[in-house]
């Protein structure tokens, strides 16, 4: 019910308060499995994203902490979550890491569109980072395609650290051509090295939409 008055209602509230403009909207795909892959600055990019890609229904991961509250602001978090497609998952150690991404092959395996952030956490500097190589991993493990999509202004909308949005911002969404990896199914080239190749293609079309500068390192700001 929250997804369809979100479908309903929110786009043209994002139209609105943040005008939001989308750019591609011709290389979305009707279906999945699909993989969405994005950049990440700001809290809200996982509202935004949803709405951008209207009408498919875009399942992301969450942290679990999200389900597990108690008491009325515990239940309504976990309603929330949970109606917005939402999918709890635990981080830490790496077994938890591996546990997520068989999760998330799953959730495409079952022919649904999953959205993913290659950098593996949010950027405080506004630069894009290099890609850690679980996206490839996913997309080994299903192949599925994956759609670039870039976010601009997210991170003035809700600079890191605030708890509300900044209505009149400008925010723009960059949707790029689906990206296929059908080449590596057979290919002699080592999972590692595929894996790292995958991922690098993944966040060099995010960077040609949206024109960041690109680190070569990984993002290890851990994000709250």
């Amino acid at each position: 019910m929250l997804y369809r008055f979100m479908r309903l209602v929110v786009p043209t509230a994002f139209r609105v308060l943040f005008h939001l403009r989308v750019e591609g909207k011709e290389n979305i795909p009707g279906s999945g499995p699909l993989i969405v892959a994005a950049n990440h600055q700001s809290f809200i990019d996982s509202y935004v994203i949803p709405v951008a890609l209207l009408p498919l229904k875009v399942v992301f991961l969450a942290k679990a902490e999200y389900f597990e509250g108690t008491g009325v602001k515990g239940r309504l978090s976990r309603w929330f979550f949970t109606s917005m497609g939402m999918v709890p998952v635990a981080r830490g150690d790496g077994a938890s890491a591996l546990g997520s991404l068989e999760q998330s092959a799953e959730v495409v395996n079952g022919g649904n569109v999953l959205a993913i952030y290659p950098e593996g956490t949010r950027s405080v500097d506004g630069r894009l980072y290099r890609g850690r190589t679980g996206a490839g991993w996913l997309v080994l493990a299903t192949g599925a395609k994956v759609l670039p999509v870039g976010l601009i202004g997210t991170d003035e909308l809700q600079p890191y650290g605030t708890r509300f949005p900044r209505i009149g911002k400008r925010v723009t969404v960059r949707i790029g051509e689906p990206l296929e990896f059908d080449g590596y199914a057979g290919s002699p080239v080592p999972k590692g090295r595929a894996r790292r190749e995958i991922a690098d293609e993944i966040v060099q079309a995010i960077q040609k939409l949206t024109g960041q500068e690109y680190v070569p390192e990984y993002n290890d700001h851990q994000s709250k």
